[in-house]
């Protein structure tokens, strides 16, 4: 079986600074921690190979025998198995789901930006099978999605300042699903793709996934550098750049109307795509976003919506808003894989659009009230992280006054909560210093978790940062 090798230098970056020295834990024991980490939050990918383990002491500058034992419990514990040929190969527990932020059975999820469903989703669901029976008589296979439910979509596109057609719509199986199908038809293995840094991290799996390279353009510290954006266009052509301009994720951050003409002229002069990722745009707080960045650009964007954050991730279902020749286009490169968007899924989502003006101001609301009742809780136990309070989406951007993201994610690990370490969202171990925090938990639930992670955050920050050492 051919494996995948993580090379040392890569897995470096990725462990960050692994070393707890307030730990009373051997240093075997707190590499192993910071590796099975790595594989829950899906880091390490399944199935690749580990570097052997002289040279990954050498790369960790610690002994081979903290090497060994390291990877020995994690043997024991089923996140490695040995193979003839191949040495550790990263595998999951058979108890455990594939990695991710649900992999850790009965921990507190802090990792997971997302709301549960609200009534109004059963509602939506009771309405779609009141109207299944009108499409029994049909095979239920449409690549491009029900002609009812595109022309929903598209009038939200034109009530938000794009016009917009049923044939520039494509339903499609959630935002990853649709950007994934972007890559296959656009770029080819090598291909650049430009995005933030930091950004989704499913977007940086889908590049990866596509064999493509990603090319990070990095965020200032309020809105978007539209110089760095030319100079990285005109330096690496990328063949697509991908964004998050309505309440970016991870940062929060919404991008205005004159920032969104000046990208879009951008790419329209170096001639390359915009793909933008318009998920969180139904949660803005106190005003909504400008029109969609494709209304600046439209020949030379495509836009990904998603009912996942607006309305429940359960219903995996979005879209793809793009010329009908795209469109067309893309109909044709699903084939490989699926035939379509589940019928019932595309009725209740439906219903929930029409529904929309009804119940998401509710949910705007409480949204609000948690975002206020959180940024409260965290300048009480943690007065000394800094963060901006986002307008709209779903979680705080926290910068740590040290570098401890992936030290801290790991011992919170081990208390039994999951957060979402700094790294996750960018590349080669960036964003030590930061890590996004929901407030979508109910406020008790989450004021319980914070009071649980204060102490290990002190114990981590009063200890003095030391260099990897021999061991």
């Amino acid at each position: 079986m051919n494996t995948r090798r993580s090379g040392s230098l890569s897995l470096v970056r990725l462990l960050g600074n692994w070393q707890q020295p307030a730990s009373r834990a051997p240093l075997y024991q707190q590499l192993a921690q910071a590796l099975r980490l790595l594989i829950l939050d899906g880091r390490l990918p399944l199935n690749s190979r580990l570097p052997g383990e002289r040279e990954l002491a050498a790369a960790l500058n610690v002994s081979r025998t903290t090497v060994a034992s390291a990877l020995g419990q994690l043997r024991d514990e089923e996140y490695l198995v040995s193979r003839h040929g191949s040495g550790s190969v990263i595998v999951l527990p058979e108890q455990r789901s594939v990695p991710g932020r649900h992999s850790v059975p009965q921990a507190l999820d802090l990792s997971t930006a997302a709301l549960p469903a609200g009534p109004e989703i059963h509602h939506a669901f009771s309405h779609a099978l009141s109207q299944l029976p009108g499409f029994l008589d049909h095979t239920g296979y449409d690549r491009q999605g029900l002609l009812s439910v595109r022309q929903t979509v598209a009038e939200r596109y034109c009530a938000r300042g794009l016009p917009t057609t049923a044939d520039e719509i494509m339903m499609v199986n959630g935002a990853v699903q649709g950007f994934a199908l972007v890559l296959r038809l656009l770029t080819g293995p090598g291909d650049r793709v430009a995005v933030d840094n930091p950004t989704y991290p499913l977007a940086h799996a889908a590049i990866e996934g596509a064999s493509c390279r990603a090319v990070g353009i990095a965020l200032p510290e309020q809105g978007w550098d539209c110089a760095a954006l030319a100079a990285t266009l005109a330096q690496t052509a990328p063949r697509l750049v991908y964004l998050l301009s309505d309440f970016h994720n991870p940062t929060g951050r919404c991008m205005d109307a004159d920032t969104r003409r000046e990208v879009a002229e951008i790419a329209a002069r170096a001639r390359t795509t915009l793909v933008v990722d318009e998920t969180m745009v139904d949660l803005w707080y106190d005003a909504p976003p400008p029109p969609p960045l494709a209304a600046f650009g439209d020949r030379q964007t495509i836009t990904i919506g998603s009912a996942g954050k607006s309305f429940w991730g359960g219903l995996r279902l979005g879209w793809v808003r793009a010329p009908a020749r795209t469109i067309a286009s893309l109909t044709q490169v699903r084939d490989s894989l699926d035939l379509g968007s589940p019928l019932l899924e595309q009725l209740a989502v439906q219903a929930l659009i029409n529904d929309g003006e009804r119940f998401l101001p509710q949910r705007r609301a409480m949204l609000r009230e948690r975002r206020d009742a959180a940024a409260a809780m965290l300048q009480r136990h943690f007065p000394e992280w800094r963060f901006q309070m986002p307008e709209g989406g779903l979680s705080f951007w926290i910068e740590l006054p040290r570098p401890l993201a992936s030290q801290f994610a790991a011992s919170a690990l081990s208390a039994g909560i999951h957060i979402g370490a700094g790294p996750r969202f960018g590349a080669d171990g960036a964003f030590e210093r930061f890590m996004r925090l929901p407030f979508a938990l109910e406020t008790a639930r989450l004021e319980d978790a914070l009071v649980r992670l204060q102490p290990i955050w002190q114990s981590l920050s009063r200890a003095p940062l030391r260099s990897r050492s021999l061991v």
